[in-house]
C-alpha cells in the first residue's frame, strides 16, 4: 500500500565547481526523463498521465485515517523520534515512482538526467519552475545540501548509499553531477533520484539534526496547518502547488486536507471508525475483518468493505531455524520440522481459510518460479549445482501435501537418517540420548497462537519446544546477536530486488551482528545468486536470478514460511473513490478521491 513513506557512516569530502555544463558532456551518457531499473520505462516521453489514475477526479473533501501510537517528531530526515504520519507529503524528491511497474522513476525536481552507461555517475537538471512552498526557487544548491545533511545525519540506508559518492558537482544553479566511488551498483542512482530536495534557507536557521514539533517549510503537495502533539496531525493541500500538472503527478493528491488521529490501540481505532470519526480504515486483522465490522453503517450501505487483488511479494514471514544451532544445521532435519506443521488447521481455526500458504520469497509476484528451471535459469542452476540440493532442479517448492499422519510418519524417517531415534515417547540423539527440544522466541500475540499450535504438532513426533515471549527491546536485542533457535520474523520483498537480498541471505550478514540473514545462511551458490541480482541489466535476467534464488532458499529448508493475504483489506466512507484500475503494488492512496455518493446512479 503506497500511503507508507520508504526509508533507507562514510563522511567525504565534496567537490563544489562551477562549470559550463558542455565540459560534462559525454557522447556515451544518456539523456532521459526517466531511469528504469532494468529495462525501459513503461511510459513515454510525452505521457499524460499513469493508467492508474482518473485524471478528472475532483478536488476537495478530506481523508481521515486513524493511527495508534503517538508521535514527537515532525523532522521526517533524521533517525531520531517518532515521526508523524504523511511526513513523506512535505518535501518533493528529485525524482518519482511509478506504482505499477517494478521501479522506474520519472522526472520530478530533475525534469530529465543525463546518466553514465556503468552508472557511476548522474547528472539531474532541475526544473526552473521548481519552488518551495514560500514561493523560492530550488536551486542545484539546495539539491547539494540536502545531500550533505541526509548523508551525515539521515536514516541507515540513505546514508550507506550517500557515502559511496565521491564527488558533487554544481555545474550551473538547475544542473547537478554525482559521482560515485569504488563500492557503488547499478542501483545506488536509483536511490540517489529519489532524494528529497528541502530548503537550505529554511534549514540553515534550524537544526535538522534535532527532533521538532514546528511544522518545517515543504516543497510538496501537502503542508502541516495543525498539530496536537502525539495525538493529531492535519495536512492541506497546496492549491498552487508547483507540480500539480506534471504527467507523473495528475490524478493524485486529490484530497483538500489529510489528518491521522493517534489512538492507544488498533481496537480503539477500529470503534472510532465504525462510529464515523475516521472515513478510511486499511484493515491488517483478518479476525477483525471478518467478525468486528457489523455495525449500522454498514448495514445501511454508509461504509463500504473492498478486498482489493494486488500482485506484489507479501512480508516473507516464516519461523525460521537458526542453523547456528547445532540440532538445526542437517538439512533432513528442518525438513522433517516443516513436514509436521499445520497449516491447514491454522487457517481454518485462526483466519477463517481466508490465508494462503507462502510457496517463496517472491510469491504472489511475476519473480515466483514456475515449472522446471529453463533458460538462464537452467544455467544458473548448472554453475551452482554442488552448493545446492537437487531438488533446485525440478518443480518449484510447494508446502507439503497429504494427511498429517502420513507427514509425520515421512518426518520421524528423515529425522531417524539424520541420527534422531524415537524412545519413551521422545526424540533423542542416538548417540547421546540427548532430547531433541528448543526454544521458539516471538514477540506478539499473533504470533503466540501460531507458535503454540507448532508445539502441539512437534509433540506428536517426540519433540519438546517451548515458546518464549519477549518485550520489543529484548527481541530486538536477540533478534540483532541471533540469540534464539527458532524466530517467527520476516523479511521485505519488492517487484525489483537488489543488493537487499545479499543483507537477507549472504554469508558476511550471517557473522554481522545486526544483520538479517536470520537463518545463518553460509553457502557459496546463494552468496553468488544474491549478489547478481543487483547486477541485472533486463528485467528478464532479474527475474531469471530472482526465481533461481528463490528456488535455493526454498529447498534449502531454513525456515517454514507462514501465510499472507495477496489483497488489501479496505473499508470507507462510501463518499471515498478509488480509480478502477489498481497497479502491481496495491491500492494508491494519493489516487483516490472524494465524491457525494449518488446512490444507485454512481
Amino acid at each position: 500500500m503506497m500511503f507508507r513513506a520508504g526509508r533507507f557512516c562514510l563522511a567525504l569530502a565534496v567537490l563544489t565547481v562551477f562549470l559550463p555544463p558542455a565540459a560534462y558532456a559525454s557522447v556515451q551518457a544518456e539523456h532521459t526523463y526517466a531511469l528504469a531499473m532494468n529495462g525501459k520505462p513503461l511510459y513515454p516521453a510525452n505521457f499524460k498521465h499513469a493508467d492508474y489514475v482518473n485524471p478528472d477526479a475532483p478536488k476537495g473533501g478530506a481523508l481521515k485515517m486513524a493511527v495508534d501510537g503517538t508521535f514527537d517528531n515532525l523532522n521526517g530526515n533524521i533517525i531520531f523520534g517518532k515521526d508523524a504520519e504523511g511526513l513523506g507529503y512535505l518535501n518533493d524528491k528529485l525524482m518519482q515512482r511509478a506504482w505499477n511497474e517494478p521501479f522506474t522513476l520519472y522526472g520530478l525536481v530533475a525534469e530529465s538526467v543525463d546518466v553514465a552507461p556503468d552508472r557511476s555517475w548522474i547528472e539531474f537538471h532541475l526544473n526552473p519552475k521548481a519552488r518551495f512552498h514560500d514561493g523560492v526557487p530550488m536551486t542545484a544548491e539546495d539539491v547539494k545540501w540536502s545531500f550533505e545533511a541526509l548523508r551525515k545525519y539521515g536514516l541507515p540506508v540513505r546514508r550507506n548509499v550517500y557515502g559511496l559518492v565521491k564527488s558533487v558537482q554544481i555545474i550551473s544553479p538547475h544542473d547537478i553531477k554525482f559521482t560515485f566511488g569504488k563500492g557503488y551498483d547499478r542501483e545506488d542512482v536509483m536511490i540517489l533520484a529519489l532524494l528529497p530536495v528541502l530548503p537550505e534557507h529554511y534549514w540553515v536557521k534550524h537544526d535538522i539534526s534535532k527532533t521538532t514539533l514546528v511544522p518545517p517549510l515543504g516543497s510538496g503537495p501537502y503542508k502541516i496547518v495543525a498539530v496536537d502533539p502525539g495525538r493529531k496531525i492535519v495536512y492541506q493541500r497546496v492549491k498552487n502547488y508547483w507540480a500539480k500538472d506534471l504527467p507523473v503527478n495528475v490524478g493524485l493528491y486529490n484530497f483538500d486536507t489529510l489528518a491521522y488521529t493517534y489512538y492507544r490501540d488498533d481496537s480503539a481505532a477500529l470503534m472510532a471508525f465504525k462510529a464515523g470519526d475516521e472515513n478510511l480504515r486499511i484493515e491488517q486483522n483478518i479476525s477483525d475483518w471478518m467478525t468486528r465490522y457489523d455495525c449500522k453503517a454498514l448495514r445501511d450501505g454508509k461504509i463500504i468493505k473492498e478486498e482489493i487483488p494486488h500482485h506484489s511479494p507479501p512480508p516473507f514471514r516464516a519461523m525460521i531455524f537458526n542453523t547456528r544451532r547445532p540440532m538445526f544445521r542437517d538439512r533432513r532435519v528442518r525438513e522433517a520440522l516443516g513436514l509436521v506443521f499445520n497449516f491447514n488447521w491454522i487457517n481454518r481455526v485462526y483466519f477463517y481459510g481466508k490465508m494462503e500458504r507462502l510457496t517463496g520469497t517472491f510469491a504472489n509476484s511475476v519473480l515466483a518460479p514456475s515449472g522446471k528451471p529453463a533458460g538462464l535459469e537452467l544455467s544458473l542452476l548448472e554453475k551452482y549445482k554442488n552448493d545446492l540440493p537437487p531438488q533446485v532442479f525440478g518443480d518449484p517448492w510447494q508446502p507439503p501435501q497429504g494427511n498429517m499422519r502420513a507427514r509425520e510418519a515421512e518426518a520421524m524417517a528423515l529425522l531417524q537418517q539424520a541420527g534422531w531415534v524415537y524412545q519413551d515417547e521422545r526424540l533423542v540423539n542416538a548417540r547421546t540420548g540427548q532430547p531433541f527440544g528448543f526454544q521458539i522466541m516471538i514477540h506478539n500475540t499473533r504470533d503466540q497462537k501460531i507458535a503454540l499450535a507448532y508445539v502441539r504438532d512437534l509433540a506428536h513426533i517426540g519433540i519438546t519446544a517451548q515458546v518464549r515471549k519477549v518485550d520489543s527491546a529484548q527481541f530486538t536485542s536477540r533478534l540483532n546477536s541471533y540469540d534464539y533457535d527458532m524466530v517467527i520474523w520476516r523479511w521485505f520483498n519488492s517487484l525489483s530486488p537488489g543488493n537487499e537480498q545479499v543483507a537477507y541471505w549472504g554469508t558476511a550478514s550471517a557473522k554481522m551482528r545486526g544483520g538479517r540473514n536470520y537463518p545463518g545462511i553460509e553457502n557459496p551458490a546463494i552468496d553468488a545468486l544474491a549478489k547478481s541480482i543487483g547486477s541485472s541489466r533486463t528485467y528478464a535476467a532479474l527475474s531469471a536470478r530472482a526465481q533461481v534464488l528463490d528456488r535455493a532458499l526454498m529447498w534449502g529448508d531454513y525456515m517454514i514460511p507462514l501465510y499472507y493475504m495477496g489483497y488489501d483489506m479496505v473499508a470507507h466512507d462510501v463518499d471515498i473513490h478509488r480509480p478502477q484500475k489498481t497497479p502491481a503494488y496495491g491500492i494508491v492512496l494519493e489516487a483516490m478521491w472524494s465524491q457525494p455518493h449518488k446512490g444507485n446512479n454512481d
